[in-house]
């Protein structure tokens, strides 16, 4: 059968219960009294020693457990983030453009740009995939330079990208998206040709309720249209003659 674990300040209670019983003594001796107060004294002594020890373990437990804390949030938010961003670029992935723009069309109307990099393969097989891989970086970088109003800006293919736009009409979109264009346009992307980026562009609108698929399925079509006409500019869907 195992031992009762011991009163931690056991000690210093025997010494306080044997300082009650000499104060209780109306005429003892001095040196009993002192005797007792020295004991007194050296157990009070070795409790705050104790005390301090406890004292700096906790401290040091909740330093140690509020690190372990923010380490667990940080890891957290950087899940979180490898799960909503594309790995190369930094910007959202299909997912989450997909998550953020059926959030937008459940509360308002939003407008959406499509656009695709010209000529990107050509490219990738010229200077290979290192210099495609800049490129693309490039590109989100220029889109995220010119958006100055309130937008998600998503990779949904290997050289494609969106840019969500909530509540901004077809005009505002199109001129966002023209600022876009000649952004990647004038960029100097250093080619070893000295050769310049273009990319073409599709513009949708929708109202409140809308769907995404059908968002983007009409910025897409006028993105490809804007190819079929030349490539770097700029066609909004409701430009686009349909049968």
């Amino acid at each position: 059968m195992s031992q009762p674990n011991p009163d931690l300040f056991d000690q210093e209670n025997c010494a306080l219960l044997a300082a009650q019983a000499v104060y209780n003594i109306e005429a003892g001796a001095a040196d009993t009294y002192r005797t007792a107060l020295g004991e007194l004294i050296s157990c009070y002594d070795q409790l705050l020693r104790q005390t301090r020890r406890l004292v700096r373990r906790s401290d040091r437990q909740e330093f140690e457990m509020n690190q372990l804390n923010h380490r667990l949030a940080d890891l957290a938010n950087e899940l979180e983030y490898r799960a909503t961003h594309d790995s190369l670029s930094g910007a959202l992935n299909r997912a989450a453009v997909i998550e953020r723009a059926q959030h937008f069309l459940a509360r308002s109307d939003m407008a959406m740009i499509v656009l695709d990099i010209d000529h990107f393969k050509q490219v990738n097989d010229s200077f290979g995939h290192p210099v495609g891989d800049t490129i693309i970086c490039g590109v989100v970088d220029c889109l995220q330079r010119t958006l100055q109003t309130p937008g998600e800006i998503g990779r949904v293919g290997g050289e494609e990208f969106t840019v969500i736009l909530p509540q901004q009409n077809y005009l505002q979109a199109q001129q966002i998206a023209e600022h876009m264009r000649a952004a990647i346009a004038e960029r100097d992307f250093a080619l070893p040709d000295a050769s310049r980026i273009t990319a073409s562009f599709g513009v949708s609108w929708m109202p409140a309720g809308a769907d995404f698929g059908t968002a983007y399925s009409e910025a897409d079509e006028a993105m490809y249209e804007a190819k079929r006409s030349g490539r770097n500019r700029v066609i909004r869907a409701d430009q686009l003659l349909r049968a």
